[in-house]
């Protein structure tokens, strides 16, 4: 299999490609720098000329360039111009989304039926695009991820948050009420790989059944050396899971298994 990454050099990108290449799967890097992201032909040209058989479009605007409204561009914009291409090629268009989509309002635990609802920022732009996707493209899968748990801090990932948090406040509050979406980075690529031939449509992708915050930061801290402090609070009340028994991802204490 041939496929094209946006966002390859991101946090899950680059666990995507390489468990992809580790499949034997040929991999293909998009580069906004030779393909602009607002110049359809362009971009109609690259995906045509490398003949993929799947797009898995993971980039965000994580890196801002001083564009108006680049949040937009990014995020709904080329989201859009790629699931029609996809389409017009007969090529497989694997969408990640995100748990954003539900404010913190929202009613949790969620389905594919519940309603999203964000209505500003990041969850917005992403809902929008979700819808736009599939009226672009009938045929493509949209993965909606949670908070991704990476083995080390330097990247966008809930290690990270730790270690930031730790570092800048001498402590971490942990909410005892909040149940947050995330999955570890290896489990999600390999969920995508597995996605990308699935029948089209919506899927959850999230490996937490039923631990808090407080629980998962524990168990990452006695992971990682017991080097924080974690104090237990009630302030974030929220069920964040996302329920999906048609994805196949592991829960979270197959790899974390200081959760018991």
């Amino acid at each position: 299999m041939k496929a094209i990454i946006t966002g390859a050099n991101g946090t899950l990108g680059r666990v995507l490609k390489t468990t992809l290449e580790a499949h034997g799967d040929t991999v293909v890097s998009w580069d906004r720098r030779q393909t602009p992201i607002d110049d359809f032909a362009a971009m109609e040209a690259f995906a045509r000329a490398q003949r993929p058989d799947v797009l898995f479009h993971l980039a965000v605007a994580s890196q801002p360039t001083g564009r108006a409204n680049e949040g937009w561009l990014v995020n709904y914009h080329w989201t859009s111009e790629l699931a029609w291409i996809c389409r017009q090629l007969n090529v497989r268009f694997v969408y990640t989304s995100s748990v954003t989509v539900f404010s913190d309002f929202a009613p949790g635990p969620f389905t594919v039926n519940s309603r999203p609802d964000a209505t500003e920022g990041y969850g917005y732009e992403k809902r929008q695009a979700e819808e736009r996707t599939l009226a672009q493209n009938p045929n493509a899968v949209i993965a909606r991820l949670g908070w991704q748990i990476g083995d080390a801090p330097g990247s966008n990932n809930m290690v990270d948050h730790l270690e930031q948090q730790a570092r800048e406040h001498g402590q971490i509050r942990a909410s005892r009420l909040w149940f947050p979406a995330c999955s570890h980075l290896i489990d999600t690529a390999d969920a995508l790989t597995q996605l990308a031939t699935f029948a089209p449509g919506l899927y959850l992708v999230d490996s937490n059944t039923h631990w808090t915050f407080y629980e998962i930061a524990n168990a990452l801290n006695a992971r990682h050396g017991d080097r924080w402090i974690i104090r237990p609070d009630d302030d974030f009340v929220f069920d964040q899971r996302m329920l999906d028994p048609r994805v196949p991802i592991a829960p979270l204490n197959v790899r974390l298994s200081q959760l018991g």
